[in-house]
């Protein structure tokens, strides 16, 4: 029997502290949405699912949920298009043209979110789409959009490239080389960007801040603005939707991944 290396057991240590200590709280709010009074106290009490109930019947919780789902759909469909062409584009490029452009494609990863909110807000000022579900969606699909084009790049990257010189040998045309061998080969890639760009979306706030109105308002503004009103349970219950919809999203992708692996 072979014994375990002290440093790795440390490690592992260390690192299932440092896990605990990220996620846990943010774990405490599905119990908290789960207080029986009407204040947040962990543990709870009492329980009730009252507040799930509450939140079920709000008009205004619904409709910023909609909203936020407008949004996302929205901004990943916008994001899985460009980012797809912008990959494919890169893919052929040469390594200076690359690099040139890549770093151009992260900058929303890279640029603070407070200053790419501010140009985007006088920008949508200026072509009246400010406080609009589609000026919304615009300015999350710039945030998104690297997460499309990472994941399809790095699909592109194992791509056999002489498999469209095949197909172009026996008569296919671009169009359908592409959809009959490009994209069945990135299509983990394809998915996975459009998982994390959905994710990123419907999770946004401090974009969304600048650029939200009467008629766009996404759950993560509408759980903002409650918790400075009032800080009760139902924001606990919104901030657990955020988590079930983000876990899902995020498993999904991972089986996904492990599937592509077989």
């Amino acid at each position: 029997m072979n014994e375990r290396n002290p440093g790795a057991v440390v490690s592992q240590i260390l690192g299932a502290v440092v896990l605990a200590f990220l996620v846990l709280p943010i774990l405490a709010v599905v119990p908290a949405s789960f207080n029986a009074s009407s204040f947040i106290k962990i543990p709870p009490q009492g329980y009730s699912t009252r507040w799930y109930a509450q939140f079920l019947t709000d008009s205004e919780w619904i409709r910023s949920v909609v909203t936020s789902v407008e949004v996302a759909l929205t901004a990943t469909s916008l994001s899985v298009v460009l980012g797809t062409l912008a990959a494919l584009g890169l893919a052929r490029a040469t390594p200076l043209v690359r690099g040139a452009v890549t770093g151009l494609m992260l900058a929303p990863l890279i640029v603070p979110v407070i200053m790419t909110s501010i140009a985007l807000y006088y920008s949508m000022r200026f072509v009246g789409l400010q406080g609009s579900v589609f000026g919304l969606a615009l300015g999350h699909s710039l945030l998104c959009l690297p997460f499309v084009v990472l994941n399809v790049g790095v699909s592109l990257a194992r791509f056999d490239q002489t498999l469209l010189r095949a197909a172009a040998g026996l008569g296919a045309g671009p169009l359908y080389a592409f959809r009959t061998v490009t994209l069945p080969a990135i299509k983990p890639g394809l998915f996975a960007g459009a998982a994390f760009a959905f994710i990123t979306s419907f999770d946004e706030v401090v974009l969304s801040m600048f650029l939200v109105g009467p008629a766009a308002k996404t759950l993560p503004i509408k759980l903002f603005e409650q918790i400075r009103i009032e800080f009760t349970p139902v924001a606990a219950v919104a901030s657990t939707a955020i988590l079930v919809v983000t876990v899902i999203l995020f498993a999904i992708v991972q089986i996904n991944r492990v599937k592509g692996q077989e």
